[in-house]
């Protein structure tokens, strides 16, 4: 999984209360395990008319927010089931940090496990920082190590995260890496259970 630490780019505001995961990758997306190439059916339902013509109205349809890295979402996003894609589309489109005033819980966990910052902020702040990201092309910072957004205005915002949650983010560690930083002592005890339990590995 790929290091978060700090993010310099632009941002698109999609300020949807109870925008859920079924809308941010519709079921028929999921058939596949593969991460790659879930960009496309990203919020496609939102993105896409009924014969799959861009809606020229949606935000990330429009010229100026092309390539957005940043998205500023609405209360309670994230909401729904418990599809791991929702993250996955999320950093094939190239999207690795969303800002709202609150995430579905599942989502926000899935989100850590694949490199993906939530980043909670007060309702007012984030009206603030879709405001500022109205007219596209502009430069957001977002600081895992300081716990900071900083919007092109210049002003910053200070947010809070689970100190253990941070860690892993800034070491780029998943779950299956946690468990592999201790590598050592898991061979270590698996020798000695060996040695004070050998009928264990006895073979039927």
């Amino acid at each position: 999984m790929r290091a978060f630490t700090r993010l310099d780019g632009r941002a698109a505001a999609l300020t949807i209360a109870n925008l859920d995961t079924d809308q941010i990758i519709p079921k028929q997306f999921l058939k596949t395990v593969e991460r790659e190439g879930l960009g496309k059916g990203l919020f496609y339902d939102l993105r896409f008319d009924g014969e799959g013509r861009p809606k020229p109205d949606f935000v990330l349809n429009r010229p100026e927010f092309a390539g957005v890295n940043i998205l500023i979402g609405g209360e309670n996003f994230g909401c729904g089931s418990s599809r791991e894609h929702a993250p996955w589309a999320l950093l094939d489109y190239g999207v690795s940090c969303v800002i709202a005033p609150a995430f579905g819980d599942i989502f926000y966990e899935n989100c850590f496990q694949n490199g993906v910052l939530p980043v909670v902020l007060p309702e007012d702040a984030v009206h603030a920082l879709a405001a500022e990201a109205k007219g596209g092309n502009h430069l957001f910072s977002v600081d895992l190590a300081e716990q900071t957004v900083t919007a092109p205005s210049g002003q910053v915002f200070r947010f809070d995260i689970d100190p253990g949650r941070k860690e892993k983010l800034l070491k780029g560690l998943d779950s299956v890496g946690e468990t592999l930083e201790h590598a050592g002592d898991i061979s270590v005890f698996e020798q000695r259970r060996r040695l004070a339990q050998p009928w264990l590995e006895a073979r039927a």
